[in-house]
């Protein structure tokens, strides 16, 4: 059950880059993908601003068929996979089908999609309603058209717990490949910028009302308001560590440690529960401290979520003590998308020894954190913490090392 898991492959469809090389150019250049939300008229909305993935066409990349069954989330998980496959130089068709499953995560399912059939619905009858409304608003649509589309048949499902899922899944992919399947496609796609998401998201009472893209997600700052919600993520390509190595397959790193916790309830004056999902994933990890190099942060931007996340890194690595960063502030919270994306940053820093910056921010000394502002800073990356956090209490953590 302790056997290692790593990721062979990436695919990335963030708002400030398309591909795991365009993303990352953009990353260490601190180029924002924040601005105007374009996708729908949000005038009367509090909140305006949004991280979008620019420039996909997904009939660039998908046949035709599959374009009246999807909503915009399932096309850029499918082209994600797409990539995160051919990058891990795997070719489903050569594998045993059972032998292959997908594990994603999601937040709110095709809600795009879903709005459209119900103003159909509404508006003209049912007799207009796409039957693939049966199955394209659903939270489990990303898992089952990559296993289609690829032919896994292996175990395969979706985690629902927000930002927190993306890495629940990751874990999720890790437990089936130790219990002995081949590959599993993992990590996690949201996409719901359309009025039906768009009011769950203002209805968290967590977004932030500027009108100024570099000013609306100021986590760890003493101007921070709220966050800003994205869409995109990335898709991971996981593999028994010993497979990979028989088929010569490039390792990006190694996913060494995982813990979960869920908060108190509210008022009940109990400890939140991050600082233990943190200690679980390093003690799962066999990790110290003193291993971790760098901390991808959960980053709310809500202040009092912000000090719970701060006074659980000091207790656990000291004040300070380790490098904290956030590169979600160039594309916003993507929920399900966000952790996975924050894990493929995590194994580009260790190949390249460099941490990708926090933009925009001036960190707020009141929190005492290490706070990576400024520009990409140059470190040995040799095993990293991502932190992610889900509306209502859920908490994960994963320590990724190097397979250096």
């Amino acid at each position: 059950m302790s056997a290692s898991v790593v990721v062979t492959g990436l695919g990335v469809a963030a708002p400030n880059g398309l591909g795991r090389e365009d993303f990352w150019a953009s990353t260490l250049g601190g180029k924002s993908g924040i601005g105007p939300l374009t996708r729908f008229d949000p005038t009367g909305y509090p909140a305006r601003l949004a991280g979008e993935v620019p420039g996909f066409a997904a009939e660039e990349h998908l046949p035709s068929r599959l374009l009246p069954q999807t909503d915009r989330m399932t096309r850029l998980a499918l082209v994600a996979a797409d990539w995160a496959l051919a990058d891990a130089g795997v070719r489903p068709e050569e594998q045993d089908d059972f032998d292959m499953g997908v594990v994603t995560a999601s937040a709110s399912g095709g809600f795009e999609f879903g709005q459209g059939e119900l103003q159909k619905l509404w508006s003209q009858g049912s007799q207009y309603v796409s039957a693939y409304q049966s199955f394209a608003w659903f939270y489990a649509v990303n898992s089952g058209q990559i296993s289609i589309r690829n032919g896994m048949k292996g175990p395969s499902g979706v985690v629902v717990s927000d930002q927190a899922g993306g890495l629940d899944a990751v874990a999720q992919a890790r437990r089936q490949i130790r219990k002995g399947t081949r590959l599993i496609v993992s990590g996690g796609v949201d996409a719901s910028l359309c009025p039906w998401g768009w009011v769950a998201h203002v209805a968290s009472d967590r977004l932030s009302t500027s009108e100024e893209p570099a000013r609306g997600y100021l986590p760890f700052d003493r101007e921070a308001q709220g966050h800003v919600p994205g869409e995109g993520g990335a898709i991971l390509v996981m593999e028994a560590a010993e497979a990979a190595r028989e088929r010569g397959a490039r390792i990006y790193g190694e996913i060494a440690g995982y813990g979960s916790t869920f908060d108190p309830r509210p008022g009940s004056g109990r400890e939140p529960g991050l600082r233990k999902a943190i200690e679980l994933a390093l003690a799962d990890a066999g990790a110290a401290p003193g291993d971790i190099d760098v901390v991808f942060a959960d980053a709310a931007a809500v202040p009092e979520l912000d000090r719970v996340e701060a006074e659980a890194l000091n207790a656990v690595f000291g004040t300070g003590a380790v490098p904290v960063t956030a590169p979600k502030t160039m594309t916003g919270r993507l929920y399900s998308g966000a952790a996975p994306l924050d894990l493929a940053a995590a194994f580009l820093a260790m190949d390249e020894g460099v941490i990708p910056p926090t933009v925009n921010v001036e960190p707020d000394a009141a929190y005492g954190l290490d706070l990576v502002v400024g520009g990409p800073r140059t470190a040995e990356v040799n095993t990293a913490l991502v932190i992610a956090r889900g509306h209502g209490g859920f908490n994960s953590a994963m320590v990724v090392r190097s397979a250096n």
